[in-house]
């Protein structure tokens, strides 16, 4: 059956999971090209699952124009904490929560979305549901989130996060990004903690890691822990998230789409993320304007579109996966930490070139200069990036 006809000469557009890089897809063809009949199929019942998306006014230069309807919060500078650096930076801090993005988006999409429908499988043209149905489309877009990577390699950032009600003030006016003070488990560990109120925060303990897996009751604990050791008393958890984002090491990226086939991606299963911090809201803001310049809107542009974008990127991100390398396999796990305090010495307009992913040459010089915080003999044999693992 069809999930909607397209009129005469009016592409169709099935986008399969409504999480972060379809949801941006759709709500900006709403606004830019709604002569693309668009239809967005999600199997839980809210868009955007339960995850909260935070970005730098520096990482979205092009989109900040449109993307800030999403925003729940802002701040105007942020804080990190090493056992030898505490240091806070001016740069605007905006976090996207998912109730936020499932308002704006139902807002304006209405009976475009599709929730509570859950997805078996599908095609270049077709989704088919887990009720039997069979959905079809000019084209589908497959963003249904993390998925195993077999032709990248990866290490991952892994975190809980709980939104937390305490019984006092807190005292803070700017998001900790990273405190790496406390004990140094499983490889890279911080905490990260954005304060919503006078009294309400979001605290994640976050690891960087060589597996996925998630420890979620450890976690818990580092949380609890975190609080006590800040004099913070937990008076209620009002939510919970999670999260296990990649971070590339290397990989054949051209593999990877061929083990696509004929699918047509976005979002982290596109490898369209930050290498080093996984994280996907300025490459799909960017993917989401980049479909709507489009000249014709079809299947074969936009597939052509975000295959050679992802590709593109890939390669043009080489040197942080060389970073990356350095990070997992030349500094020991419990020191990781000393790559990190170095690195938030540096200007505050590179730190924002890095989070923006567009290094200068000068930067990367910059970068690797000095007594690098990792054994020399195991930082030069990072170098050469490897296509497999």
């Amino acid at each position: 059956m069809m999930l909607f006809p397209a009129q005469q000469g009016r592409t169709s557009l099935l986008l399969a999971g409504g999480g972060l890089a379809n949801g941006l897809i759709a709500y900006r063809l709403a606004q830019k090209r709604p002569e693309i009949s668009v239809r967005l199929v999600e199997g839980g019942d809210r868009l955007g699952g339960r995850h909260t998306w935070s970005y730098f006014d520096t990482d979205v230069e092009e989109a900040g124009d449109w993307i800030g309807v999403f925003v729940a919060k802002s701040w105007s500078a942020y804080e990190v904490r090493f056992p030898k650096r505490r240091r806070q930076l001016a740069n605007f801090y905006h976090s996207v929560t998912s109730q936020r993005f499932h308002e704006v988006l139902t807002a304006e999409l209405g009976d475009r979305v599709v929730l509570n429908t859950r997805i078996e499988t599908l095609g270049p043209d077709w989704i088919d549901l887990a009720d039997g149905r069979r959905l079809t489309a000019d084209l589908v877009i497959d963003g249904r989130g993390p998925v195993a990577l077999p032709d990248l390699i990866l290490a991952y950032q892994k975190f809980i996060g709980q939104m937390v009600r305490l019984a006092f003030a807190h005292g803070l006016d700017a998001p900790i990004i990273m405190d790496a003070t406390v004990d140094q488990l499983d490889g890279y560990r911080f905490l990260y903690v954005l304060p919503w109120d006078a009294r309400t925060l979001l605290i994640e303990d976050t690891r960087y890691t060589d597996v996925a897996d998630l420890d979620r009751d450890g976690l818990r604990r580092g949380i609890a822990d975190y609080a006590s050791s800040q004099g913070w008393t937990i008076e209620a958890v009002l939510d919970e998230e999670e999260g296990v984002l990649p971070v590339a090491l290397g990989g054949d990226i051209e593999a990877h789409w061929r083990r696509a086939a004929r699918c047509t991606l976005s979002g982290l299963r596109a490898a369209l993320f930050h290498p080093t911090t996984g994280y996907s809201l300025a490459d799909a803001a960017a993917l989401a304007d980049a479909i709507c310049g489009l000249p014709t809107i079809d299947a074969s542009s936009v597939e052509r579109l975000i295959r050679e974008r992802s590709i593109r990127l890939w390669r043009d991100r080489a040197f942080f996966r060389l970073l990356n390398r350095m990070l997992f396999q030349a500094a020991r796990p419990s020191e990781r930490y000393r790559v990190l305090e170095r690195f938030y010495g540096l200007p505050e307009a590179l730190i924002a070139r890095f989070y923006a992913a567009r290094l200068t040459g000068l930067d990367k010089l910059r970068l690797l200069s000095g007594k690098p915080p990792v054994p020399l003999g195991a930082a030069l044999r990072c170098i050469v990036e490897k296509a497999h693992a």
